[in-house]
């Protein structure tokens, strides 16, 4: 029985501690901030305010003691929103009392630092035994048991092999991967993207404009991760393409719906004052993703007029028209857009 923490009780954090406890093999502690989530679970078993209709297993036990969650786990999955990752480690360093296996499944680039998150933990923490896990994986969807693929990237092979092992089922089936560069930012970038797509559908566009911005959504992503020495292979896999078009076509995204609603003609902070604390990472994402392109001097047009539409106030109409009166390109290239 390998005894396993999962931080952060959002709609993520507790479908992972599903797919974990319906194994029955494993000692699960889910830590939770937020008090209403944890007399829920622990009255009904039900997160009502993240992931309401289904049931968490009784060997998943809640805590809202980060100490008592972290303190004996042998492999800690780092399921917070991306801007109380440093905050969290700071205080997880000095209550853990092992090294255990650290697996960020947070899919997000840190303010003013633009670091992944695995970068973030692996300053504060010291650790070497670090993986993301990422890949095309609504919360939902993957509570209900629908079957579903992602990708544990890490450079530490017992890591890999131990998650590929430990989290897949009939339902999850996890694949392994050594470019932690590629999956991170695949699973970060594709949230702006996701966020164009919306404001497309939000303003009426149809069909070929979506196609059209998922496809030069996928080249610019690819542009910044080679950049950052990823392989451009790996943003054609779960973590890339494949998390890019469910973020960008599913109902079920956040990031998605803020787009549909900027698109619609409201603004951010009404619309993220409606979300009731769920996070659209992307809104956080793209002013990171913006300042690393200019750091490693990387052309990314679509994320440029997000960041305008998102921080300055830019119609979606305008915005969409610079993409499309830019300067003529060649599709095929890795250097320019």
């Amino acid at each position: 029985m390998i005894r396993i923490a999962i931080i952060g009780a959002g709609a993520w954090g507790t479908a992972i501690s599903i797919v974990l406890g319906r194994k029955q093999r494993h000692q699960i502690q889910l830590w939770a901030y937020e008090e209403e989530v944890l007399r829920g679970i622990e009255k009904n078993r039900v997160n009502s305010l993240f992931l309401p209709d289904y049931q968490i297993p009784e060997c998943v036990k809640v805590t809202g003691n980060l100490a008592d969650a972290v303190a004996q786990a042998q492999i800690l999955v780092s399921a917070m929103p991306s801007q109380h990752c440093r905050r969290l480690f700071e205080q997880i360093t000095s209550l853990a009392k092992q090294d255990p296996l650290i697996v960020s499944a947070t899919k997000g680039l840190e303010q003013n630092t633009f670091l992944r998150m695995t970068e973030v933990i692996e300053f504060v923490t010291g650790s070497s035994h670090l993986g993301a896990l990422s890949g095309p994986s609504f919360a939902s969807e993957v509570a209900r048991g629908d079957p579903t693929a992602v990708t544990i990237a890490s450079t530490d092979s017992n890591l890999a092999a131990t998650v590929q092992r430990e989290f897949s089922d009939t339902a999850f089936r996890v694949y392994t991967n050594d470019d932690v560069t590629g999956v991170e930012l695949g699973g970060a970038l594709k949230n702006v993207i996701a966020i164009a797509a919306g404001v497309c559908d939000g303003i009426g566009l149809g069909h070929n404009s979506i196609a059209g911005l998922i496809t030069r959504g996928l080249a610019e992503m690819t542009r910044l991760a080679v950049a950052c020495g990823a392989r451009a292979e790996t943003m054609s896999g779960l973590a890339g393409l494949g998390d890019l078009v469910l973020t960008c076509t599913g109902g079920l995204s956040r990031n998605r719906t803020v787009g549909v609603e900027l698109g619609r003609g409201r603004t951010l902070s009404e619309i993220i004052a409606g979300m009731h604390g769920m996070v659209a990472e992307g809104v956080y994402t793209t002013d990171a993703a913006l300042q690393l392109a200019h750091q490693h001097k990387v052309e990314m047009p679509i994320t440029e007029q997000m960041h305008a539409i998102l921080n300055q106030g830019k119609s979606p109409r305008e915005a969409i028209q610079e993409l499309m009166t830019r300067s003529a390109k060649r599709e095929i290239q890795l250097t320019s857009g």
